[in-house]
């Protein structure tokens, strides 16, 4: 698998007055588990979004496995290895989960927005499969997607990620709209994932949250406000106050 380490190095993003991300730095190991928790408002989507490539930083660089991608373009940062899921589902209803399986990966190759034609290659038939497998949606393949449930849309995403392959994943919100018996269902699916892909999450869910991570970043007003491992930020006084509120207890 390919390096999927994160480096940010003073990172900076700003909306005119609006600073929404004021010179973050972190490392991410490859295959670390990491968290990045606030409240509304401190930073947290915009700060995926530079790393995905969807907003250009102000100041600052973005490394991934070593290599500068600061500039590049999301499309490019996919093909070297950062997926994403987002906080609102982005599918394509009328198509079968399959086929919105296999638009993801043709817009990665020259078949970009090919549906027609012979029969796939086979690495592409193999990597629709594993991530099917790997959701739990093996069995509902040919099924539309305006037919799933909330909780299996979110699965299905989970599966688009998946299926480039990526050596980073962001998950933005993954739990989001959910009954607590498909947050179950998504946990677990976390949990199952390779534990040599990188994967950093934002949650508001923060057992949920804790619960799935071996590292976790606190952000408040756009920096950095704590980090640790998860039963530090649990007994943090800072978190308790301006995240959760009041003291929390596992």
């Amino acid at each position: 698998m390919r390096d999927g380490s994160l480096a940010l190095r003073g990172v900076c993003v700003t909306f005119g007055a609006l600073r929404a991300v004021d010179g973050v730095s972190l490392d991410v190991p490859a295959g670390e588990r990491r968290a990045i928790i606030g409240p509304n408002g401190a930073g947290k989507t915009t700060l995926f979004n530079a790393i995905a490539g969807e907003v250009t930083p102000t100041a600052g660089a973005i490394l991934l496995g070593g290599r500068d991608v600061t500039r590049l373009r999301t499309h490019q940062r996919v093909a070297l290895g950062i997926g994403r899921t987002y906080q609102i589902t982005n599918l394509f209803a009328e198509l079968t989960i399959e086929d919105n399986l296999r638009l993801a990966l043709r817009g990665l190759s020259r078949r970009k927005f090919s549906l027609l034609g012979g029969s796939a290659p086979g690495q592409e038939n193999d990597a629709v499969a594993a991530a099917l497998e790997r959701c739990g949606l093996a069995r509902r393949r040919g099924s539309l997607t305006r037919a799933l449930s909330y909780g299996e849309q979110r699965q299905l995403e989970f599966a688009l990620a998946l299926a480039s392959r990526p050596a980073l994943l962001l998950l933005d919100e993954p739990a989001a709209g959910l009954s607590p018996a498909e947050r179950v269902d998504i946990a677990a699916t976390i949990r199952g994932l390779p534990r040599e892909l990188t994967l950093i999450l934002i949650e508001h869910d923060i057992d949920l949250a804790l619960g799935l991570v071996d590292h976790v970043t606190c952000m408040h007003e756009g920096r950095i406000l704590v980090e640790g491992t998860p039963d530090e930020i649990r007994a943090n006084a800072r978190v308790q106050e301006v995240y959760l509120g009041t003291p929390h207890h596992a």
